[in-house]
């Protein structure tokens, strides 16, 4: 099926994925869970490759939840390897594509090797312009949520914050995601309706795309039709469609 072409001034700032569908894509072919995570690695590869292409300014992939952690141990550990060798192949890629590495989650509960190259791949991209990548390990959307109140909660304690003086941008900015904008479209593969924890505050007006197809099998084609689709919509963050009209 062809994809419509894409109109670059209506491209999203920021796209949120959960990739979702690894397993079922290793159960259809009879193979072991780790073999639907190892192909989706290579999803991981091309759709940022698509998006550093498209000039997306922002990039964040659910790789990890925080309940991830009560999976089978065999397949927890077969994750962390692969993302210490995605991190460790891809670094140099990401770096000359000037792509900024992030991580985002309660990072410290990762294994000390794994830590290690992730925040050693943080630092060295660290200083690149041309797009974000935000990659949710051990992460959960509640649970950042809790994190930024504490935080706030600190400074108003602390007396650099009146709490008269909260607002939505003070919140945003107490979030992983501060000085980003927040997600203009969230991707949702296999299928399944539901945001699973993911970014709870950050989406509340962000597009949502669900499609079967698993991610092991979502390419740059199926991004672009998420694109095209989103660039259909219209987006009326709570205005009437004669408002933006006039607008």
């Amino acid at each position: 099926m062809s994809v419509e072409p894409l109109i670059r001034e209506k491209l999203p700032r920021h796209i949120a994925i959960i990739m979702d569908g690894n397993g079922r894509w290793a159960r259809k072919r009879s193979l072991k869970r780790i073999f639907g995570h190892r192909e989706g690695m290579e999803s991981v590869k091309e759709i940022v490759r698509a998006c550093r292409t498209l000039d997306i300014q922002a990039l964040t992939l659910y790789a990890f939840s925080s309940q991830n952690w009560q999976r089978p141990e065999l397949e927890v550990k077969a994750l962390m390897g692969l993302l210490k060798k995605y991190v460790r192949s891809e670094v140099a890629e990401l770096y000359e594509n000037n792509i900024q590495l992030r991580g985002i989650g309660d990072l410290e509960k990762l294994p000390r090797a794994v830590l290690e190259v992730f925040t050693s791949a943080v630092d060295k991209t660290r200083d690149n312009t041309g797009m974000v990548l935000n990659v949710a390990l051990s992460y959960g959307g509640r649970e950042e949520i809790l994190n930024g109140m504490k935080r706030i909660a600190q400074r108003i304690e602390a007396g650099d914050l009146a709490s008269g003086d909260l607002t939505e941008d003070v919140i945003s900015n107490s979030l992983y995601t501060a000085g980003l904008p927040d997600p203009d479209l969230l991707i949702r593969t296999s299928g399944e309706l539901r945001v699973s924890n993911f970014l709870l505050w950050q989406i509340a007006y962000s597009e949502i795309y669900v499609t079967d197809v698993l991610w092991p099998d979502f390419r740059k084609d199926d991004l672009y039709r998420a694109l095209v689709e989103f660039q259909q919509r219209k987006r009326r963050f709570g205005l009437t469609d004669e408002q933006i009209s006039d607008g």
